[in-house]
């Protein structure tokens, strides 16, 4: 067992590899250069709306083992809500069609051959076009790999894989979306059913993970950012690290897990290749109750607006892949996307209720093959250094289960 481990960064990373830690009784430092714990996975209270939101609408799905045992082992999996099915609501703001995307429950797709179940003007057969996915080379994007019918493509695989790697299919890499599909699709709609942090992100992932690893004496350190990583002249490890007062010697069983965004990993470790391109995310939320029977997210072909989700007096929209609209004016921007949520609601655009709007402009490492070749392992070269990050080579795109699962990769490493 190590001595002490410093885990620097308190994002969802960093708290998953300092509770797996933890949890096997290891010594455990928590430094996070920010005043809250979170990382970009945060919640904080909006002046503007007078409540408490996410920094962003985060989706998991019941089939991410590894947020499932991460919740279970904080105490927080009840928090999680969902139907319990796997159905996803969409609507096409140029035909006003909607429609409820129904996946079976079992690894047999039975949903593809029901027309009640699947996308409105699709076949069973074009459901096949997948399949290239899941055999994709590391070089492919999702439309080099898979020849998929418009109506599908359009009504379902744009919007689903836009969302899930925070990039255009056309330039999302193939073989991110196959890792997806394999976790996801194949293993059926028992793990897709769609779940929400309805309290909020801070009370399912950080506050629950802080108590948990107080409880289990972990030291948890904030305002506290690494200044400088120092290396032993024979390059075998880290031996001091920098907070800003001076190197701070570490044992010699002492380790590092390193779970900082990548171009701060790329500043404080020498040679560290990185993804270096970034893709925005814009949310946008409104004061008002969702209207009865309103689903709890809503998917939406042809707009501006990729996904609406519902939550106790608040209607909220992310955008994914949005760099196109960063230097739109707030004002527009905001009004723009309000409209789409009034007509898919079906509720009243008059007057436009209180609002917020989030631009992240750096929200997630552009999915693209190009950038997945940049991901690093956890382990690196210095023997009590570890990686850990969604930035890292996990094999999935930027999200909460990536993040989750390479923080106990990092920790195993230890």
């Amino acid at each position: 067992m190590p001595g002490t481990v410093h885990v620097i960064g308190a994002g969802l990373a960093g708290l998953a590899a300092a509770v797996r830690l933890a949890t096997r009784g290891v010594a455990v430092v928590l430094h996070e250069a920010a005043p809250q714990a979170g990382g970009r996975c945060r919640s904080y209270f909006d002046k503007q709306l007078n409540a408490v939101i996410d920094n962003g609408n985060h989706l998991v799905l019941s089939g991410n083992t590894t947020m499932r045992e991460f919740t279970r082992t904080i105490g927080s999996e009840h928090t999680l809500t969902g139907p319990d099915r796997a159905e996803f609501a969409f609507v096409d703001l140029e035909s006003d069609e909607r429609w409820t995307v129904r996946l079976s429950e079992g690894r047999l797709p039975w949903w593809i051959f029901d027309k009640h179940a699947r996308v409105p003007g699709t076949k069973w057969s074009d459901y096949l076009s997948l399949a290239p996915l899941l055999r994709a080379g590391p070089d492919a994007t999702m439309t080099d790999a898979m020849r998929c019918p418009p109506m599908l493509y359009k009504r379902l695989i744009h919007p689903l894989f836009l969302a899930v790697l925070n990039a255009d299919p056309a330039e999302g890499s193939a073989q991110m979306a196959g890792a997806v599909i394999r976790e996801t699709l194949v293993p059926g709609g028992k793990a897709c059913h769609p779940l929400i942090a309805s309290e909020g992100l801070d009370v399912t992932f950080v506050t629950p993970a802080l108590a948990y690893l107080e409880a289990k004496g972990a030291r948890v350190m904030m305002q506290h950012r690494v200044r400088e990583l120092h290396f032993a002249a024979d390059g075998s490890r880290v031996e001091a690290i920098d907070f800003g007062d001076g190197p701070e010697p570490l044992a010699v069983d002492d380790a590092v897990v390193l779970a900082v965004p990548p171009n701060v990993a790329a500043s404080l470790v020498p040679s560290l290749t990185t993804p270096d391109e970034y893709r925005a995310i814009v949310n946008a939320h409104y004061q008002v109750p969702p209207p009865p029977g309103c689903p709890p997210m809503i998917g939406v072909v042809n707009g501006v607006s990729d996904w609406i989700f519902a939550f106790d007096g608040r209607l909220s929209v992310t955008i994914s892949g949005a760099d196109h609209l960063l230097d739109e004016s707030r004002e527009s921007l905001a009004l723009r996307i309000w409209e789409e949520v009034a007509r898919a609601c079906k509720i009243p655009s008059t007057p436009m209720p209180v609002w917020q709007l989030v631009r992240e402009k750096r929200a997630t490492f552009a999915a693209t093959p190009a950038q997945d070749k940049r991901r690093p392992g956890a382990k690196t070269r210095w023997q009590n250094l570890v990686l850990a990050g969604d930035w890292t080579a996990t094999g999935l795109p930027a999200t909460i289960e990536g993040a989750l699962r390479s923080g106990n990769r990092a920790a195993d490493l230890v």
